[in-house]
């Protein structure tokens, strides 16, 4: 039995918690099929560097490459070096630079499915382009990605949002960059609740009048697109774009309040996945997908309906902070030895909003040592000044 927790609750009193209330999520011993999942990796960060945290991101290279095997293990493809990483949040491209070469040679040596994020974040901001400088920039990062042998994610670009004037400008920058590379890419429309900067994308406010750019772009490069993840936190508008693309591209939710019901599907088809909750849930999300494989819905809907209430917890607004509760369950399971961030994201959150991640996460059966889990919250509690 844990001992309990003094934890502050969010209606301002502290209250007594005993975690270990329901049973541990069993990691199944067969791998899931029927859906291609892409875990988003977090990256773990050396606080044992003496640098200034809020400059130059020094990486536990180790525990980071450590994580992406223990992703793999499970059946997961790793999105390598995106935003759950704090890719242009701490991260900057030469940092994802390394990144993606690692993580690419370990995909290899494990027999790994990645993809990496191609943007254009080595352009310094606040400044104008010219479309032909954006593609050129979008280019050197997918050409070094793919020398990496790994697939591309063509990541929205701050730049391009920045000096587009309309959706002409998205249809010449991304047929450009398209036509050059080698292997099928995936897209990435990153909702301005992750990424205040990519307001407007595809050269519209609107998401239907956006909706109907990116479709066209998908149409008119479809050789070279093998499917779309949309980050909007908006099922009815993913069901609606799910059912309107082309034959053969796939739709991978990027829906971290909705997944459980995009990915299960319905009579017309269902999405794939590539989210960044899975870092999190990764043994539920396996066990869930695994029962999926069995035409098991009951035990899929149990399983994943439990990391809801966890999921839209952790990205809860301002959503772009989402990266403290992954790393901060990282923490808590083990699979890190502190929880220091890149870039001192670690203080995004507060302490009761730290408290209610690790209530949420006992109860959807994520802890996988209780004990030790408790042991870890209790001193982050302490260093609130909670004991």
């Amino acid at each position: 039995m844990q001992k309990p927790l003094m934890v502050p609750r969010a209606n301002g009193s502290i209250e007594l918690y005993r975690a270990g209330n329901v049973p541990t999520i069993e990691i199944p011993k067969t791998k899931f099929h029927s859906r291609t999942a892409f875990s988003a990796a977090h990256v773990v960060s050396n606080p044992l560097k003496t640098v200034n945290p809020l400059g130059k991101p020094e990486i536990d290279w180790e525990a980071t490459l450590s994580y992406r095997r223990h992703l793999w293990s499970l059946g997961f493809s790793v999105a390598e070096a995106m935003d759950t990483a704090q890719r242009g949040m701490g991260l900057t491209w030469d940092g994802a630079k390394e990144l993606i070469r690692l993580s690419s040679q370990d995909a290899q040596a494990v027999g790994g499915k990645i993809a990496s994020g191609a943007g254009t974040d080595h352009l310094a901001a606040n400044q104008t382009y010219t479309l032909d400088e954006i593609a050129d920039a979008y280019a050197m990062q997918c050409s070094f990605i793919e020398e990496q042998g790994s697939q591309i994610i063509l990541m929205a670009s701050r730049a391009l949002a920045a000096n587009a004037n309309g959706p002409e400008d998205y249809a010449y920058v991304y047929q450009k960059v398209l036509s050059q590379i080698n292997k099928p890419a995936i897209l990435h429309w990153l909702g301005e609740m992750f990424d205040p900067a990519l307001r407007g994308y595809w050269g519209k406010e609107n998401i239907e009048e956006a909706m109907e750019v990116c479709l066209q772009i998908i149409s008119d490069n479809k050789e070279k697109i093998e499917g779309i993840k949309i980050s909007l936190l908006n099922a009815d508008k993913e069901i609606v774009m799910r059912r309107r693309l082309p034959d053969g591209i796939k739709m991978y939710t990027g829906d971290d309040f909705n997944y459980p019901e995009l990915i299960r599907g319905d009579e017309v088809g269902f999405s794939h996945a590539l989210l960044g909750i899975f870092d999190a849930i990764a043994p539920a999300a396996a066990a869930a997908l695994n029962a999926l494989d069995n035409h098991d819905y009951q035990k899929y809907d149990a399983i994943l309906g439990k990391t809801v209430p966890l999921s839209r917890h952790l990205f809860q607004a301002p959503t772009y902070s989402y990266k403290t509760g992954i790393v901060f369950m990282a923490y808590l399971n083990g699979h890190q030895q502190h929880f220091r961030m890149v870039n001192g994201a670690e203080s995004a959150r507060s302490i009761t909003h730290l408290a209610e991640a690790f209530i949420l996460a006992d109860q959807a059966g994520l802890l996988h040592d209780p004990e030790m889990a408790t042991e870890r919250m209790r001193l982050v509690l302490k260093l609130a000044g909670i004991e």
